[in-house]
C-alpha cells in the first residue's frame, strides 16, 4: 500500500500546514479536531487517481482537499448531528459526485444524500485505494 500512496505524492514523513484547509470552516464555527488536523497534514492536497475494478467496489479517484466542499457545510453538520458525531469535510470522491468527511474519532465517511462509513484511517485510505465498499449507515 505504501508504494501506491507514494506514487501519488505521499511520503511517510509528509507534514504540511493544514490551516489553509481548516480556516474557512473554522470561521463558520465548524470544529476541527486534532485527528483531522493530523490527517490533513499527512494527506491534504493529494489526489489519488485510482480506477478500475476493486475488491468489493470500483476504484474511483478521490482528492483530499476540504476546500472542494465549500458550500456543503450544512450537509456535514446535519449528518453529523444525526449520527452523533462532528464531521469535518475532507474532499471529494468520483470527481465531485460524492464527499468525504472525518469525525472526531478519525473515522472517514462517504457523504451525499446518504452516509456510508469506511472506518478509521489508515484502514479507510486502504479501502478507498483498493476499492472496498463502505458500510451504508444512514439515508
Amino acid at each position: 500500500m505504501a508504494d501506491t500512496l507514494i506514487s501519488f505524492g505521499w511520503s511517510p514523513d509528509r507534514r504540511v500546514d493544514p490551516s489553509p484547509w481548516t480556516a474557512p470552516f473554522e470561521e463558520q464555527g465548524m470544529a476541527v479536531h486534532e485527528v483531522v488536523r493530523d490527517f490533513l497534514a499527512r494527506f491534504g492536497g493529494l489526489r489519488f487517481d485510482v480506477s478500475g475494478t476493486g475488491i468489493t467496489a470500483a476504484r474511483t479517484p478521490f482528492e483530499i482537499d476540504p476546500l472542494l466542499c465549500i458550500g456543503e457545510e450544512d450537509r456535514f453538520t446535519e449528518w453529523g448531528a444525526e449520527l452523533g458525531v462532528e464531521m469535518f469535510p475532507l474532499g471529494e470522491l468520483e470527481n465531485g459526485h460524492l464527499f468525504l468527511a472525518m469525525d472526531q474519532h478519525g473515522v472517514i465517511y462517504l457523504v451525499m444524500d446518504w452516509v456510508a462509513r469506511y472506518g478509521p484511517w489508515p484502514e479507510a485510505i486502504d479501502a478507498l485505494v483498493r476499492g472496498l465498499k463502505p458500510e451504508e449507515i444512514a439515508g
